[in-house]
């Protein structure tokens, strides 16, 4: 009978991991304390009982009470202090599960009314990004993320502050939110300054809405990666142009499920993706509202659709070389994949 490895102990890179998302259910309950801030009832109940809120995303009603959720917890985040201490938990988790590359996910704008503006916000990320690195060893860097429910002018001026930032850790500009709102080429000119300016492009695409929306990520955004990217599976041309140009979907498979894209964590198509040889880099998404975090991804491709260790492995290697890490990191990581082996 073949050894079962621990994934958590497998060398992995982080490519999908959302700011606020990231805490600790004890953290957003301390800061919502120490602040006063009153939590919708559901979100108090899941953070107390250790249950993820029951979600449903797929229709208008459901995304808005997701926000909501969201909203709640990003407002706990108020001081310079706050941000330090969830940059420095998501590391701790994530070196706990075997990342040795996190990539973290923030909309600066949703952090600056509270942090003295735009600038000192992504200012004050990347300092607590820079520290955590140096203190915990993890190799970890920053993807300024742009929202497609706010005006594509907008994104340009985060593209234009991400490339100014891009010597202090800013390596990738995304575009989050709800992807049935509004049109991928609204936002081509903010990922054309990014990606001259030496960004990677990685927009989310391909969670709520079908295969369309991954290829207006390819053909108006240049991606380079797509956020989730899954239902690229629904058309075979469009999984052999992914394969053919080695485009990573970052693929969050308790999320899938949490927000209703799929039912059971064996509709998640992975080995679809997986076989068709799409690079794959399996995320967390947002821990805090989803209830796992990295290494549970990799159980679930194990227990759920039957990868072996050796697969496991191909996954972890295909998140490092997705992944913005230094050539150096890249070459440690992908040794240590071996060693797990």
């Amino acid at each position: 009978m073949e050894r079962v490895r621990d994934v958590s102990e497998l060398p992995k890179a982080h490519l999908h991991l959302h700011f606020t998302g990231s805490m600790r259910p004890s953290t957003v309950l301390e800061l919502a304390d120490k602040y006063g801030v009153r939590l919708p009832d559901a979100l108090t109940e899941a953070l107390v009982g250790g249950e993820p809120p029951r979600l449903r995303a797929t229709d208008e009603r459901g995304w808005f009470r997701f926000q909501r959720l969201y909203d709640a917890a990003r407002s706990c985040l108020r001081e310079p202090e706050d941000i330090q201490r969830l940059v420095r938990e998501a590391a701790e988790e994530d070196v706990r599960d075997g990342s040795g590359w996190l990539e973290i996910q923030v909309d600066p704008t949703s952090y600056a009314p509270r942090l003295g503006g735009l600038i000192p916000a992504l200012e004050i990320i990347l300092d607590a990004v820079e520290t955590t690195s140096r203190e915990t060893g993890l190799g970890m860097r920053v993807l300024v993320a742009a929202n497609r429910m706010k005006h594509p002018l907008d994104a340009r001026t985060l593209a234009r502050l991400a490339v100014r930032f891009g010597d202090r850790g800013v390596v990738g500009f995304g575009l989050s939110n709800d992807e049935r709102r509004g049109m991928a080429r609204d936002f081509d000119r903010a990922f054309a300054i990014a990606r001259e300016g030496g960004l990677l492009s990685a927009p989310h695409g391909g969670e709520l809405t079908g295969p369309s929306s991954v290829r207006d990520c390819l053909d108006d955004l240049g991606a380079n990666r797509v956020g989730h990217g899954v239902r690229a599976a629904e058309d075979p041309r469009l999984l052999r142009r992914l394969a053919e140009r080695g485009v990573t979907c970052e693929v969050c498979p308790a999320s899938n499920v949490a927000l209703g894209v799929y039912e059971k964590p064996e509709d998640v198509p992975l080995r679809t993706l997986f076989e068709a040889g799409v690079p794959m880099a399996l995320g967390a998404d947002d821990p805090l509202l989803f209830g796992s975090r990295l290494a549970a991804q990799y159980e679930i491709a194990r227990r759920h659709h039957g990868f072996t260790d050796e697969e496991l492995a191909e996954l972890a290697r295909q998140s490092v070389r997705g992944s913005a890490a230094p050539e150096d990191v890249k070459t440690k990581l992908l040794s240590g994949v071996d060693d797990w082996l």
